[in-house]
């Protein structure tokens, strides 16, 4: 026989009664666990055996509930115990509604110390002076590509990336009121309005664009005109009292922009291989023929999968580049140690970004 809702109700209030008990009972075990690390002076953090965890739970889960979601649960769940201990400060581009915030939570779930920063440069700043323990900074967009001014800042940044994670990217219109009509410019970031340029051309011909520090800027901007509008999340329109005018205008609906997480070393050290790692680097080589060929060689002779390859003008007035590279692999592996000590010695310039767990 079929329960009745009140049937239904009751025992999702018993379940959600000894779910509490459980998670106190994980939290009272995470505390012990963090007890044992003050002593021996390792950190609470560990982002590769927080992978793990979710993973192993991702491939035992018999359902309903999706991959996704159980990834969500167990990352707050991971934060509020985390948090126990010491909170994270996190330094992200701000303010409040920013995609940047957004991959921040995704990351390390919502039980963080939150620090929204007026630029891409602030973040390294405030990270690598310590104002804030990690930073979350845009790398890639599937629409742009490299996010320049952030491959630029790692150059001479002593910030490593300790991990990684991927957002799927939806831009709005918002506006004060809920219409079209009257608008005579928008506000987002450059790489918005560049992701969204063939929807702005259809439909706002002649409203004027500009540029904003970011999306979130650009929809505080739209709150304070009526004729202005800003391209940002629906968070972001949340936060300002705006109307979502249009939904999801980005020219490509898999937008997807792809976030590092940084830290000094002393912070939290490389992390442990977790099965699925990868190894980040930026390279440049003697403006000779056949050079950028010979970086190739040694990973193809120790058997490394190059994931990622981009180049940036040195700013040298030489025609010299920097290399930026992905390759699969944790530094730990023989094969990969291998691959990089040859590849150093064919380079004018060599520095690892860092090696960390990849994101799905």
């Amino acid at each position: 026989m079929a329960k009745t809702l009140p049937e239904l109700r009751n025992l999702i209030d018993a379940l959600d009664q000894q779910l509490l008990v459980l998670l106190n009972q994980r939290a009272g075990l995470a505390h012990e666990v963090g007890e044992i690390k003050k002593v021996e002076g390792s950190t609470i953090f560990r982002p590769e055996r927080e992978a793990q965890v979710i993973a192993g739970l991702q491939a035992g889960n018999p359902g309903p509930l999706k991959r996704e979601s159980v990834a969500s649960i167990w990352r707050e769940i991971m934060s509020a115990c985390r948090a126990l201990e010491a909170p994270q400060r996190v330094a992200y581009l701000g303010p409040a509604g920013t995609f940047s915030e957004q991959a921040a939570l995704q990351f390390f779930g919502s039980s963080i110390e939150r620090m929204p920063c007026g630029s891409i440069d602030e973040v390294f700043r405030a990270t690598a002076a310590g104002s804030a323990q990690y930073g979350v900074v845009p790398m890639e967009n599937s629409t742009e590509g490299m996010v320049s001014r952030s491959l630029d800042l790692f150059l001479t940044s002593p910030l490593h990336v300790i991990g990684e994670t991927s957002l799927l990217v939806r831009h709005n219109l918002l506006r004060q009121s809920d219409s079209l009509e009257g608008i005579t410019a928008v506000y987002a970031h450059p790489q918005a309005l560049a992701q969204c340029q063939h929807w702005l051309n259809t439909h706002l011909p002649h409203a004027e664009r500009h540029a904003a520090a970011s999306n979130a800027e650009g929809a505080r901007l739209a709150s304070t005109n009526p004729a202005w509008a800003g391209i940002a999340s629906e968070r972001a329109g949340s936060e300002f009292g705006l109307h979502v005018v249009a939904h999801a205008i980005q020219d490509d609906a898999y937008n997807r922009t792809r976030f590092a997480v940084v830290c000094l070393p002393q912070t939290l050290p490389a992390p442990e291989a977790s099965g699925r790692d990868c190894v980040s680097l930026i390279v440049s080589v003697p403006n000779r023929p056949g050079a950028v060929h010979d970086l190739l060689v040694p990973l193809k002779k120790h058997g490394v999968s190059m994931t990622r390859f981009e180049s940036r003008p040195a700013r040298s007035g030489q025609w010299e580049y920097y290399f930026y590279i992905d390759i699969q692999g944790h530094i730990s592996q023989p094969h990969v140690a291998a691959a990089l000590q040859e590849l150093q010695t064919l380079c004018a310039f060599y520095k690892v970004l860092g090696t960390y767990p990849v994101s799905e």
